[in-house]
Formats: C-alpha cells, structure tokens, sequence
C-alpha cells in the first residue's frame, strides 16, 4: 500500500503518530527507492512463437509415430522417443535452471512429457503386448479389448506429466495430462462397460461427463493455487469438451435449443464469477449458433437471411467491447450481489 505525507499529517492529527515523529520519517521515507511492481504475465509474439513451437513439435512427433512405426517398427520408434524426450528434457533443464527461461524452458519439458506415449507403444509392440489387448487400427468396429492397449500409453503420459510438474511447475504440463486424461476417459469407460468403442453417442457423454468434471478441477485448482495459473488449462479443456458434447446434441427440439442458448447465458455468468474468460468465449459462441439457427428458421430462403447474420455478428462485437470496457464494474457487481455462501466459493484471484 501507498501512503502520502498528507496521509501521515493526518495520522497525526487523529493523534495516531506523535507530531515530533512527522517529520524525521518524511525524511526517511523521502530517501527510500520506490518499489518495482512485480512484472505482470505477458503473453506478446514471443511467448506466441514459443508456444506454437512446441504445438508443432507434439503435432509433429505424432505424425512421425505412424511413419516411423510402419517403416521401422517398435524398437525404432521406441529408441527416437526416448532420445528426443531426453534432448527435450535436458535442454528445458537448462533454459529453466541456468538461464532462467522458465516459458521455453517449461515448453520444452512439456514436449519432452509428450515423448512418453509413443516409448510406451514401441514398447509394448516391441514385447508383443498387442496380442493380449489387440493391435489398434487394423479393425474398423473397435470392442473392448480391441482398444485396451492405449490405456497403458495414457497412464505413464499422466504419471510422467505428475513427475514433471513435481520439478518443474509450469502450467502448460496440465494440458498434455489433461489430453491424456480425456483419451483414458474415451478408452477405459468402454472398456469397463463393454459397449463398442466408435459409438458416436457414448463418447459424446463421456466427453460431457469429463469435461464437467475437468471443470470442477479447475475450480479446485484455482482456489488453492498459489503461484502460476494451473487453472487455465484446465478450465479451457474441460470447457472445450463439455460444451462441445453439449454442443453436439443441440440440434433436438425447440425447447432442446432454448436450454441449451440458456446454457451458454450461464457461461457468462460464470465468466464474471470465477473470472475465467475462457467461459465468455465458449458462451458467446453458444449464442452465436442459437441465433443463427434462430435466424435461419425466420428468414429461410429469404434475403434477409445474411443481414440478420451480419446483426449477429455486429450485436456480438458489441457485447465484447462492452465486457471489455465495463468488466471490473460487471465484477464489482457480481460481487456485491452473491450471497456470501457463493462468495465463500469465488477464487480469491477471480478477475472478470
């Protein structure tokens, strides 16, 4: 906190400082150097360039699994994950540790976490752990144990990422362990369950389910973190896929429709109260689609029809600028009006 020499004259007045200590601790504080603010997080064209780096690289190397699989084999691809993740590692070590690098040092521990599922399937095709679980890929109706084998590929990715964010707490690790999660979220429930794996409706409510229960995580992780913004990956991919399951199933009946445009107004809601604007996003797209369905329903083989969607449009940028000018009094007033049991549920670090 700041404080004035007006503010110690009228501490003074108020009899809370003695009048002959005034002055001696102006003097004094006229001589102490005004602290730094800590730098705020920033995301510029570097951190972009770095982070779209090492998406190239997991996208990349998942590419390279199945052409290094079909022409080498096991063994191959084994022994190259296990020497690109060690390089990954050894250089995010030293960006994070000597040079104080912690973004691209981070990334790149984060790439080095993504080797881990394709070490594990050349192994398990290099000992022949396909003939128990099934070879993925060479039927087209998968059944139960048809898809076991990538369970395994998915809980060492989850307890390598759990290591690496043991050393290293860098947020970005809790996307490659969430994309793991939600992979052991479509292969295991099958599996338990004995329904067919490719069935369209089965893995729309798992991805429902998962993603509700990624976000409620989030909420978890966001109260009690301390440093860095473990949240934020969380919350984008639980939002991603619960609304997306959501998202898939609203093209039902007109009241099927209003819920789910309902739906997306709750996610502005809750964008003001957790202060995730990742729920904005999601929510405003969400309405975008039920007014545009809306729209075509109305003006159907009307020319009428681009103008309505071009007001969409147009209405939407207007509702973000005006979020964007007004956000702290839409949080103040969010504040102001939730009972104190939500209150006692709002992140501390909520900002709208």
């Amino acid at each position: 906190m700041r404080y004035s020499s007006d503010d110690l004259r009228a501490a003074v007045t108020a009899g809370v400082i003695n009048p002959g200590q005034l002055e001696p601790l102006l003097a004094f504080l006229a001589t102490r150097q005004p602290a730094q603010p800590a730098a705020a997080p920033k995301f510029d064209v570097v951190h972009l360039l770095w982070y779209m780096g090492a998406l190239v690289v997991m996208t990349a190397m998942g590419l390279f699994s199945t052409l290094a699989f079909s022409q080498m084999g096991g063994r191959a691809l084994t022994a190259t994950a296990l020497v690109y993740g060690a390089l990954f590692a050894g250089v995010g070590h030293y960006l994070w540790t000597v040079r104080k690098l912690r973004t691209p040092g981070g990334l790149l521990i984060a790439v080095a976490v993504s080797m881990i599922p394709l070490a594990v399937y050349g192994v398990q095709d290099t000992y022949g752990a396909w003939n128990q679980f099934g070879k993925p890929g060479t039927v087209r109706d998968f059944y139960i144990w048809i898809k076991g084998s990538w369970i395994f590929m998915e809980l060492a990715t989850i307890a390598g990422g759990i290591v690496a964010l043991r050393f290293y707490r860098f947020p970005f690790i809790v996307l490659v362990i969430a994309f793991a999660l939600w992979f052991l979220s479509m292969d295991i429930v099958p599996w338990i369950t004995g329904q067919p794996i490719g069935n369209w409706e089965t893995s729309r409510r798992v991805s429902v389910w998962f993603g509700l229960g990624i976000i409620l995580a989030a909420v978890i992780v966001n109260m009690w973190q301390r440093s860095g913004d473990f949240a934020f990956w969380l919350y984008l991919f639980g939002v991603m896929t619960f609304w997306g399951g959501i998202t898939a199933s609203s093209y039902g009946t007109p009241v099927d429709k209003a819920l789910y445009c309902a739906m997306n107004f709750g996610f502005l809601l809750l964008a003001a109260f957790l202060g995730r604007r990742v729920f904005a996003v999601f929510g405003t797209v969400g309405i975008a689609f039920y007014l545009g369905d809306l729209a075509n329903k109305v003006f159907k083989d009307s020319m009428l029809f681009p103008f309505a969607l071009s007001l969409i449009g147009i209405g939407i940028i207007a509702f973000g600028l005006y979020y964007h000018r007004h956000q702290a009094g839409i949080s103040d007033w969010v504040d102001r009006h939730l009972p104190e049991a939500l209150k006692r549920l709002r992140p501390a670090n909520a900002v709208a």
